[in-house]
């Protein structure tokens, strides 16, 4: 554990030594603060245009405002991912440093969870950005605070499954732009995928469509905790850190 604690330290330091933190935290404020400003926009406008022509309705905030955003920013996450994981193997085997780091005396795993956690907490905080947007709802109205919870867990998870695809990815090639491409890719797909089922209802396009993220992302956008979709978060997590391991114990045969 201490192992993997000192590999995560040095991580996550790392990070916020280069611009790529803060790059990547100036990019997303940029973005989700346009999309909150759109959907409180329209929100105000909608509201409006009831009271004008005098059949005021009640508009729910989280569902105007808040699941719209979170939709949003698990959309921006496919192109914040990459630039994430990227460098977390990458890096290491073009500086020529992963052959000292699998030859020490550190297991594979503890490596591998330093550096997925390390990457799993730089996105929690590019997250916390889009939190402060959000909260100034409470400043001036009255949202329910559950759903938002729900879907910034489910943001998590979503992130931790991509996440640990991508530190996979990134021990396959010493060049960070492929393993960063090679990752959008994947985690593209595994947005696309959801598609199939809208216009196909054999079993095979059920069976696709059930490995789209957006298919278990959108219940915690609504505030509901499904069972299967925090199975199918967790199994890929687990998933993308075993096919990581697998790759990282080839390479520690070949050193």
């Amino acid at each position: 554990m201490r192992n993997t604690w000192t590999i995560f330290q040095k991580e996550i330091t790392s990070y916020f030594n280069s611009p790529i933190a803060y790059g990547l935290m100036a990019f997303f404020a940029l973005i989700s603060g346009y999309f909150f400003y759109v959907y409180v926009a329209i929100f105000v406008q909608r509201g409006m245009e009831s009271q004008m022509m005098g059949r005021p309705q009640p508009m729910d905030v989280n569902e105007w405002v808040v699941r719209p955003v979170l939709m949003n920013i698990s959309v921006i996450g496919l192109f914040l991912i990459p630039m994430i994981t990227m460098r977390l193997f990458a890096e290491e085997k073009r500086s020529g440093t992963i052959e000292l780091l699998v030859t020490s005396p550190i297991h594979d795993l503890e490596i591998i969870l330093g550096k997925w956690f390390a990457a799993l907490v730089l996105y929690a905080a590019i997250l916390g950005l889009s939190a402060l947007n959000l909260a100034m709802l409470f400043m001036y109205g009255k949202p329910d605070w559950r759903p938002l919870v729900v879907g910034y867990l489910g943001l998590l998870l979503q992130g931790g499954c991509l996440l640990a695809i991508g530190t996979f990815i990134s021990t396959t090639s010493k060049n960070q732009i492929i393993a960063g491409t090679g990752t959008f890719a994947i985690a593209l797909l595994l947005w696309v995928l959801d598609w199939v089922s809208s216009y196909g209802t054999e079993a095979w396009a059920k069976v696709v469509g059930y490995l789209s993220v957006v298919a278990h992302f959108e219940p915690f956008s609504k505030g509901v905790i499904d069972s299967k979709d925090v199975v199918f978060f967790v199994s890929m997590i687990f998933l993308g850190l075993f096919l990581t391991a697998r790759s990282l114990e080839s390479l520690r045969w070949r050193s």
